[in-house]
């Protein structure tokens, strides 16, 4: 779909990049020519990662919690030792967990929160003032989800991705000036090793909710991300892109008891 070269001495950071959706979108980015950094909390999976991913370009793991800001500035140092510079931040890491809103702990709150909004500010935050500002230029694309009209049965999630999605809109408007972009996709059901997270049960059933009536695949997730970090996109800042079949317009997705 894109050209080889597209990214050609480029060099991009996928948080969460050993796995599912983050495993697609490096793998597309290294097919397009980009140096590609991965990384996840777990090094084994890692690994693992790494060596499928070296068939299709130069790619680098290291392990990473992006809820600690020390780790991830090992991290932008570990960049800097390599290649000296970032192109492009894809904030792809994160994780929740359904539940009733009544039930979630405090424990299982702080846990989604540091996560998916804590982690994600930590790591362009600091991404962008160790390559980003010295550069004057930076691409940082925001993986949330589908919370267009909230996300019952997932109050945490859909709090921590808002914040990220309005988060997103101030840095757009603050760093447009330093030659830097930020948008935002929000993927609906994925067919991807995400969904081993949630019961069978839960989502056995979940297509015939979606108005295309199926789920969406990893690759349609990562083309979008690779469109929106070329230069075919270069006047777009401060968006949030659905790619959800419909989703985000008609259905519910499970039955809120």
């Amino acid at each position: 779909m894109f050209q080889p070269d597209l990214f050609k001495g480029k060099t991009v950071l996928v948080t969460g990049g050993g796995s599912g959706i983050g495993f697609a979108i490096t793998k597309q980015f290294l097919e397009c020519g980009a140096e590609v950094f991965i990384c996840s909390r777990k090094a084994e999976r890692i690994e693992k990662a790494v060596q499928a991913l070296s068939q299709y370009g130069k790619v680098h793991g290291h392990i990473l919690d992006i809820r600690e800001p020390e780790q991830v500035a090992e991290m932008a140092d570990f960049i800097a030792n390599k290649t000296g510079k970032l192109d492009i931040l894809v904030n792809n890491a994160g994780g929740q967990f359904p539940g009733p809103a009544a039930d979630i702990t405090p424990k299982g709150w702080q846990a989604v929160v540091n996560t998916n909004l804590n982690g994600t500010w930590f790591v362009t935050q600091t991404m962008a003032q160790r390559f980003f500002f010295s550069q004057k230029h930076g691409v940082v694309l925001n993986i949330v989800v589908n919370n267009e009209r909230g996300f019952p049965g997932m109050a945490h999630t859909a709090a921590a991705r808002a914040g990220v999605m309005n988060l997103s809109k101030s840095l757009a408007v603050e760093w447009a000036s330093q030659g830097i972009r930020i948008n935002c996709i929000a993927p609906g059901i994925i067919q991807s090793s995400g969904l081993e997270n949630y019961p069978p049960d839960l989502i056995a059933d979940v297509a015939r909710t979606i108005p295309m009536k199926r789920l969406g695949t990893v690759d349609e997730v990562a083309a979008l991300t690779l469109f929106l970090a070329c230069p075919a996109a270069a006047y777009m800042t401060g968006d949030t892109i659905y790619v959800d079949g419909g989703a985000r317009l008609w259905g519910d997705i499970w039955e809120i008891s």
